[in-house]
């Protein structure tokens, strides 16, 4: 397209790309000014409902008249080849801007609060954007922000159906029913990633993520694919301890107010968010740190007093660092699990039948009712389980050292059996009478309990012959030993040790072995 003309605009460059269509920078003829020309490619320059979706962007925008939004000048067709005429903005996008370097925080927070004006104006029209993202904040020389890019833009208000646009309407209403997911995924609110029906609190969520980004420079939510993506918006929390030590307490409860998944909890109205901006540029709003300095007329006494504390916390500073570093805070998942229409899980005598992987990266967990019993696999960065045929009618599931095996029981044939995740039958390790799930060791021997013997055991993960690992003392009328765990290093292991009845764990007390001297 470059160097050509569209009736009496002159393409000069190209301004940007997206699924639907590009933009260019153009120059109107007439009145001798540089405009954006916004056009469909050309694979849907015939399509119906593409071409719907771009008079509706224009209908959106010719509704709005904002500083903080980019202006339309026109729907025009030349030729057959309908598109936009926008309002050419210079300068950098905040996606460009980033890349470049990070912003100081003041600039930061008055880009993100003319941002928060410009949705504002959007919502006071009952339009909400749902494609909110840097790359859609252009941001000129002279530091006024346009927020660009209504394509996806939504009504909230019910549809007004003109005579002789019912085509258009339907196919609007197509494009935006509930259960279709439209936008970007690492600025999805929960909602939208789920396909649920939305309104203005989506762009809420958006916002707090460019807010976020702005600050630190990093995305809310990262991942390398769409799945790791949508997972950690459903599943995870951003990583607060990115936001700069500066930032005031205001913003950061601003922040989790926006990042809140259930949209419920969440920042109900943007000009909430904007009326906290302008209160923190304004310095109307107390820092997070004070550092008070002592009035120099002070005693000299207050003096040394303060040398000799400095001194002593810089030691236990430097102490507790030395005692610390390296450590990184545990990460905390929570997820929610989808059963299939009609299951449920049901906690069985022999435990719940849930287990994490060596890594902590996967749970297996039983779809267990109604009968037979089928396990599950879902990785925590992943959406949803997915079954194990192989293992289908097996139970009380515990990963090999190495995660590529499951130990189940087969209760049917009674034999204790691996399952290799990479797919194939069981391989049976040894036959059983009630037995009790222990351990896998790295040495190549899987422990548990054999309810004919009573002690742990142990039998070589390929099959083979058992081997006591514990004895009862009969003197002081121990029934069983079960439960069996190895301690880091694997040269001791824990058990449970019960005297009591049958089932009966009243008295049962916790002891572990030393498995080369035999002493408990």
């Amino acid at each position: 397209m470059l160097g050509q003309t569209l009736g009496h605009y002159r393409i000069e460059s190209q301004l940007g790309a997206g699924g639907m269509g590009v933009v260019y920078q153009a120059t109107d003829s007439r009145l001798g000014r540089p405009v954006a020309i916004k056009l469909l490619h050309e694979s849907f320059l015939q399509d119906a409902e593409r071409l719907a979706r771009l008079e509706r962007e224009a209908r959106v925008l010719a509704s709005l008249n904002h500083a903080n939004i980019a202006a339309i000048h026109g729907l025009e067709e030349v030729e057959g080849t309908k598109f936009l005429v926008l309002e050419y903005v210079p300068g950098k996008t905040l996606d460009e801007r980033l890349a470049e370097r990070a912003l100081p925080q003041r600039e930061a927070l008055d880009i993100c609060r003319q941002v928060a004006e410009g949705l504002e104006a959007a919502h006071g029209k009952s339009v909400i954007h749902r494609d909110l993202k840097p790359s859609n904040i252009k941001i000129t020389p002279e530091g006024k922000v346009k927020v660009l890019d209504f394509g996806l833009a939504k009504s909230t208000e019910p549809a007004q159906v003109a005579t002789g646009e019912t085509e258009t309407a339907t196919v609007t209403a197509q494009m935006t029913r509930a259960g279709v997911i439209l936008g970007t995924a690492a600025y999805m609110s929960p909602e939208q990633a789920c396909g649920r029906p939305l309104d203005a609190r989506t762009d809420i969520w958006s916002f707090g993520c460019v807010l976020y980004e702005a600050l630190t420079g990093k995305r809310t939510f990262q991942g390398q694919t769409t799945s790791e993506l949508l997972a950690g918006i459903l599943e995870r929390e951003p990583d607060w301890s990115l936001l700069p030590a500066t930032l005031p307490e205001n913003l950061r409860s601003l922040l989790r107010r926006c990042l809140q998944k259930d949209p419920r909890c969440r920042l109900r109205d943007i000009g909430d968010a904007r009326i906290e901006l302008e209160e923190t540029l304004a310095g109307r709003v107390t820092a997070p740190v004070a550092v008070v300095q002592p009035k120099a007329a002070a005693k000299w006494w207050l003096t040394g007093a303060l040398a000799v504390l400095a001194i002593g916390v810089l030691a236990s500073g430097i102490w507790a660092w030395r005692q610390t570093r390296g450590a990184a805070p545990p990460r905390v998942v929570r997820f929610s699990i989808d059963l299939p229409q009609g299951s449920r899980i049901v906690p069985g005598w022999a435990g719940p039948g849930l287990t994490f992987s060596r890594d902590s990266k996967t749970l297996v967990y039983p779809v267990n009712f109604p009968p037979p019993n089928v396990p599950h696999a879902r990785r925590i960065d992943e959406l949803d389980g997915k079954p194990l045929p192989n293992a289908k009618g097996l139970g009380n599931p515990l990963y090999s050292p190495d995660n590529r095996w499951l130990l189940m029981l087969d209760y049917t044939k009674r034999l204790l059996v691996k399952v290799p995740l990479s797919g194939g039958a069981p391989v049976p390790i040894a036959p059983f009478d009630m037995p009790f799930h222990g351990d896998w060791s790295t040495d190549g021997h899987i422990y548990w309990t054999n309810s004919l013997i009573g002690a742990v055991i142990r039998t070589p993960e390929n099959g083979g012959k058992n081997e006591p690992v514990t004895e009862l003392d009969l003197e002081k009328q121990e029934r069983t030993h079960r439960f069996a765990k190895l301690l880091p290093g694997g040269k001791a292991l824990m058990f449970t040790v019960a005297s009591g009845g049958i089932d009966s764990y009243d008295d049962a007390r916790i002891e572990a072995i030393n498995l080369v001297t035999k002493k408990r």
